[in-house]
């Protein structure tokens, strides 16, 4: 199982696809939160609460959330990169036992996942850390809490990247799997948010789950108020995780057992 471990990485990590990824966790999480720390959030157009508060740190940090389109697309190509240049099949020959290269294909991609939101939270906790010292503004949390929140979205990044890695291997069409797993990320639950008696799904959807674990009710608040309907009732915190985690084994389950009764010749 190892010597399938170490040649998945050692194919993965020849990509370029993966030092693109961390790189785009460094400018999303340095980057973006830089930024807007910088800025200063009760300078955006319509203002919110700044860092001095704990609803103005929370909302900055939840944003980040929202990146996770980033690692569920990286899934999503890398299965379906296997299908689209037919390299699973050269491996299933040499690998005849379908389960073991499977799940090591899984485990991999688990600590590829792990390593962008590990980049992505630690560049976004330096950024912020600097930017707040450099304009001297006291955090509305104490450091041990803003680390514990990105770690979360650390954590969370892992199952969208196993989301993704899910998609990819029931869809085999790369464009098509793509298509889905961005569209559904970045329209349709924001879309299905907007949708009263519909929206009250969104806490039991992966972006509703998201919000819980890292406690960002901010956009759920402002949609409410924009819409003038009752705010969506989130998760707790740890129901939120305990639904990714689900999501995650069901991501998995799929990625092992479509392949396993499926031609990829």
């Amino acid at each position: 199982m190892n010597h399938l471990i170490k040649a998945e990485f050692r194919r993965l990590l020849a990509t370029r696809m993966w030092r693109g990824l961390l790189l785009a966790a460094a400018l999303l999480g340095g980057g973006l939160i830089g930024v807007m720390a910088l800025v200063g959030p009760e300078n955006f157009d319509p203002p919110m609460p700044g860092l001095d508060t704990e609803a103005g740190l929370r909302s900055i940090l939840g944003i980040l959330g929202y990146t996770a389109l980033v690692p569920a697309a990286a899934g999503t190509v890398a299965v379906t990169s296997e299908y689209r240049h037919r390299t699973a099949a050269v491996t299933f020959m040499f690998a005849p036992r379908r389960g073991r290269v499977l799940a090591a294909k899984l485990a991999t991609y688990a600590v590829i996942g792990l390593a962008y939101g590990i980049v992505l939270a630690g560049t976004a906790a330096m950024a912020l850390f600097a930017v707040a010292a450099a304009r001297g503004v006291s955090l509305g949390l104490p450091a041990a809490t803003v680390l514990a929140l990105l770690g979360r979205i650390a954590v969370a990044m892992v199952v969208y990247l196993l989301l993704g890695v899910g998609m990819g291997a029931l869809i085999r069409s790369q464009v098509a799997a793509l298509g889905v797993v961005l569209g559904y990320l970045y329209l349709g639950e924001p879309v299905l948010m907007m949708i009263p008696g519909v929206n009250t799904l969104y806490p039991v959807l992966p972006g509703g789950a998201t919000a819980a674990l890292t406690d960002f009710t901010y956009l759920t608040d402002a949609m409410s108020a924009q819409l003038d309907t009752a705010a969506v009732q989130l998760l707790p915190p740890a129901a939120g995780g305990l639904l990714l985690i689900a999501y995650a084994l069901t991501a998995s389950a799929i990625a092992v057992i479509v392949p396993m009764r499926r031609d990829i010749t």
